[in-house]
């Protein structure tokens, strides 16, 4: 029954959603560098692994408060534009049953370490089928992250009613030019798929490109830059 709502949902993102996505590429040096000199501070601390999605969840909060369209969703209803002054990420995880998509709530509040004991508790749950519907019910943006399963590139579809889905991939060793001269650095392509009755595509390349900046320097992230 699940997965007969999921394909349902899923098609009717596609029918009704005026679907474009764009992509971006990001250096992810700073954030590998970062997470390898504070990994076991991070545990010790606060009984939990630092990965690499609190970062994400992180900078795109930053880039739903800088881009309020994209945070927002179409009432169909009511004929209006509705924006949320706080962001609920929805995450998007593996289950026996399915793909799932819990909610992180009101992450413009959590430290690195909420965000990653919440994904922990809901892995766990989903794991164990025990995952409930409210878990899964509210978010205003959603991130998918297909790079655990090696993904190079892909084009997520839109959870609705949101507005926008980020599509996160494999990180791989790629040359790249660094100040003129070729470098090899660990990149990682990114998508958004975003529903272009409501976001333009200003919105949706400004969006990515400071997802990019965060991510590139995490430093930006605490000083809210």
């Amino acid at each position: 029954r699940m997965r007969l709502r999921i394909a349902q949902r899923l098609k009717e993102s596609q029918n009704i959603a005026a679907s474009l996505t764009t992509f971006n590429e990001i250096d992810c040096s700073k954030l590998i560098e970062m997470r390898k000199a504070h990994k076991d501070a991070f545990v010790e601390k606060h009984d939990q692994k630092l990965g690499f999605m609190s970062a994400f969840v992180k900078a795109c909060t930053h880039a739903l408060m800088d881009q309020p369209e994209i945070n927002a969703y179409i009432d169909m209803d009511n004929k209006q534009i509705i924006y949320h002054d706080y962001c609920d990420v929805s995450v998007a995880v593996a289950s026996p049953t399915g793909l799932v998509v819990p909610v992180i709530r009101n992450t413009e509040s959590m430290s690195f370490a909420d965000i990653e004991k919440t994904i922990a508790r809901y892995g766990m749950q989903a794991r164990e089928g025990n995952l409930a519907l409210e878990d899964m019910a509210g978010g205003t943006f959603t991130i998918s992250n297909g790079g655990v399963f090696g993904s190079l590139l892909g084009t997520p579809i839109i959870n609705p009613p949101q507005s926008a889905i980020l599509g996160m991939h494999g990180i791989f060793e790629r040359p790249i030019a660094v100040n003129g001269e070729v470098a090899i650095r660990p990149m990682m392509y990114v998508a958004l798929t975003y529903d272009h009755r409501i976001v333009d595509g200003r919105e949706a390349v400004l969006f990515l490109r400071k997802v990019k900046q965060c991510i590139e320097d995490p430093y930006t992230m605490l000083l809210d830059v």
